[in-house]
């Protein structure tokens, strides 16, 4: 299944890989260097901490050579008469203007604005126009997105 990313995200993707396999795998190889010259490994703290930390790096970087694998860059979408992924459009909620950007799950981050075009909201507003009115229910009722401007 493709993962969907802006070039931006991709690209911050890789630099994580990068300090990942280098600088971090250092530091972890120093901590566990130094916690052996403390003696019994069976019950030393520091190893073990270090040696947890080195498998979370290994299975992290694992993680994230699987996602860049399988991206599709999202070309920033501007203007255009539908919302597609990578649109940055804005909407009135209630008598509130929002500003929001349709973007794959693995950059996702509502607090910014950035929606999923996997959720429930970023469906509805794919492939919607200016002039369009989403409803959608939230927990605490319906809520209603009339669709304003594509950026």
């Amino acid at each position: 299944m493709p993962i969907y990313l802006s070039q931006k995200a991709f690209d911050e993707k890789w630099r994580e890989i990068d300090y990942r396999k280098t600088t971090l795998r250092r530091e972890i190889a120093e901590k566990i260097a130094n916690a052996k010259e403390l003696g019994d490994l069976s019950e030393n703290f520091e190893y073990q901490e270090a040696k947890e930390e080195q498998g979370f790096n290994e299975a992290k970087i694992a993680e994230l050579e699987m996602q860049v694998h399988d991206v599709v860059i999202v070309k920033e979408s501007l203007g255009g008469q539908t919302i597609t992924l990578g649109s940055t459009f804005r909407v009135f909620v209630g008598t509130t203007s929002k500003t929001f950007t349709l973007v794959g799950s693995h950059e996702a981050d509502p607090t910014q604005g950035k929606i999923s075009n996997e959720s429930p909201l970023g469906k509805q507003f794919v492939n919607a126009k200016v002039g369009d009115k989403i409803k959608i229910e939230l927990d605490s009722g319906t809520q209603e997105f009339e669709i304003i401007e594509i950026l």
